[in-house]
């Protein structure tokens, strides 16, 4: 069986709980090699998944066993990273947002194009089987057309799930993080509603704004901890989308779709993750699976999904130029 070794850059929490276990588990990978600018971190990942550590990004970049890289860095990194890894010719899976903006993210589908390597960008929420169910449901017409929509994303905010637990995290930082909650949990429901209704949002309406997040100066944070929206997409539906950062409750993950014969709604229920209400009255359950959330740490797929890409010769799930569309109505959120 083929096996290949795999660069990790940035080891902060996306890497401990997502891409480092999943990588480790996935039969095809020999060896995960980890480097952050915290030589402790990188360290302690190399330690609890039976890797190695290298101390320069160069490192990674000419490492010739090295055939795919992982960047989780910090959002303002991707276009720089990303970027320097596909023309050193390794495969690469880029955390959301592919950039914090969008010229920026050309900049990485331009080297993508160049390159000829392979780029898969982690919006995992195509993968869940509630969402795969409810696009073979609309595909299929089932319920007829799509007419309208509604999506969420909220939970307690990054500043609760990171490694050091800090109000001091990058998420709050204009520099780093530029599009807070909107690039950090929107940009997975935008690619969602593009995903589903194979479709694309041209329109937008937003409100945002920093309304209870703080930084560790006790100062509102620099960038939105809350995003409303009205959308409407190229083949005319419409549909609103909420993020946020203060839903302190459960987390919200909750999509709606309105069709002609009746609804789907998703992630409504934890114990029937998809549930069609038809317009004659009868209601169909469906027990999948639950979503994975900060505080149910479970596979996302997408290392899985990328390796099979890399190890066949496929084309990735989630391409460059569909995360670039997805960042587009993002930057019309923010204006």
């Amino acid at each position: 069986m083929k096996q290949i070794s795999v660069g990790i850059i940035g080891c902060g929490s996306i890497t401990k709980f997502r891409h480092a276990p999943e990588y480790k588990a996935n039969p095809y990978v020999k060896e995960i090699i980890f480097y952050d600018r915290n030589i402790e971190r990188s360290q302690a990942l190399a330690k609890e998944f039976n890797g190695r550590v290298v101390e320069t990004l160069e490192e990674l970049y000419q490492d010739p066993e090295i055939v795919a890289i992982s960047d989780c860095s910090s959002n303002e990194t991707h276009h720089i990273n990303s970027t320097n890894a596909l023309l050193h010719g390794k495969h690469v899976l880029c955390e959301k947002p592919l950039a914090i903006n969008v010229k920026h993210a050309e900049e990485i589908v331009k080297a993508q194009k160049k390159s000829g390597m392979k780029l898969m960008v982690d919006h995992n929420q195509r993968l869940t089987r509630a969402h795969q169910k409810a696009k073979e449901i609309i595909e299929r017409k089932e319920l007829g057309d799509v007419l309208t929509f509604k999506t969420s994303f909220g939970h307690r905010g990054p500043e609760t799930w990171g490694v050091d637990q800090t109000n001091a995290t990058w998420f709050f930082k204009k520099e780093r993080s530029h599009t807070g909650v909107a690039g950090d949990l929107g940009i997975h429901k935008i690619d969602l509603i593009h995903y589903l209704l194979d479709d694309e949002i041209v329109d937008v309406h937003a409100y945002h704004g920093a309304l209870d997040k703080i930084d560790e100066n006790g100062n509102p944070i620099e960038v939105c901890d809350n995003v409303v929206s009205i959308l409407k997409t190229k083949k005319g539906r419409l549909g609103t989308a909420s993020f946020s950062w203060t839903y302190y409750g459960a987390e919200d993950n909750a999509t709606t779709i309105y069709c002609q014969k009746g609804i789907i709604k998703i992630y409504h229920s934890p114990e029937n993750q998809l549930i069609v209400e038809t317009k004659g009255g009868e209601v169909i359950r469906y027990q999948l699976e639950e979503i994975q959330t900060n505080d149910n740490q479970t596979s996302t797929g997408i290392i899985d999904a990328f390796i099979d890409c890399i190890i066949n010769d496929k084309d990735p799930l989630i391409t460059g130029e569909e995360a670039l569309s997805s960042l587009k109505v993002i930057e019309r959120m923010l204006g």
